[in-house]
């Protein structure tokens, strides 16, 4: 799909930045399956062979897919964070620093961030793949570190610094004692009676394999175990000890 320069011009608006380079923008909201699409179609032999440079709109022509901008956009969003956390909370130690930094930088706050920015419109996905995957939390956090690289690339540390600051300072400072990881927390209860570290399961991988929900097990000595669902495997444990953490101290409460 291609997108309207007006959707474009909406979307620099939300980012607190004007593009030098248009294309930029455009790789950051293109999934790679449209990007492996445009390459086979203009392959020798494929149906785009002879369409003329002249055809290409201008949007059209960001098919490398957003992949490399996402990895950029996760050590671009890592750094600019840490940097946040420091000057936020220096009296915190290191280990109470890195927990709220895996807080921030979690592909959960990236989606909510591109929900905020609502760019789940503009990602450029394959027709027959759109209504399946353009809501998908996952596909929309690597968009979102994909704008993130974009507006490093397009204007400096400075125009990522902004858009990062506007969006993840609020989060930054939403609670007053660092966050605790519930996996870490599952692990803690555990040793602090005695049992072995928690135990975590794969039961089950559903869904297209573009979309995968997985299905985890956790369980602790002694304890019933409980399972989860998430769009990674990390998500899907990290649900998991949540649900069976919460059980674990209201149980030790009544």
């Amino acid at each position: 799909m291609s997108v309207s320069a007006s959707a474009l011009t909406a979307l620099e608006a939300r980012l607190g930045h004007h593009f030098a380079l248009p294309a930029r923008l455009i790789e950051a909201l293109t999934h790679r399956s449209v990007a492996a699409r445009s390459h086979a179609a203009h392959a020798p032999g494929g149906r785009g062979r002879n369409r003329g440079r002249s055809q290409m709109s201008t949007l059209d022509q960001a098919d490398t897919g957003n992949e490399r901008l996402e990895f950029l956009g996760d050590r671009v969003l890592g750094l600019l964070v840490a940097e946040m956390l420091l000057d936020a909370f220096p009296a915190e130690s290191e280990g109470e620093i890195a927990r709220r930094h895996a807080e921030l930088v979690r592909k959960e706050t990236l989606a909510e961030v591109a929900g905020v920015i609502d760019i789940a419109p503009l990602i450029r996905l394959p027709p027959e793949e759109d209504q399946n995957v353009r809501h998908n939390p996952s596909l929309l956090a690597d968009a979102c570190e994909a704008l993130i690289a974009a507006l490093y690339l397009d204007g400096g540390l400075g125009a990522a610094r902004r858009f990062v600051a506007d969006h993840w300072s609020s989060r930054m400072t939403a609670t007053l004692s660092p966050p605790k990881d519930p996996k870490t927390g599952l692990q803690e209860w555990a040793q602090a009676r005695g049992k072995s570290l928690p135990a975590y399961r794969l039961l089950q991988t559903k869904g297209p394999p573009h979309q995968p929900v997985f299905t985890v097990e956790v369980s602790v000595e002694g304890e019933a175990a409980e399972q989860a669902d998430g769009l990674s495997k990390r998500i899907a444990e990290r649900e998991a000890a949540a649900a069976l953490l919460a059980r674990l101290k209201g149980s030790s409460t009544e």
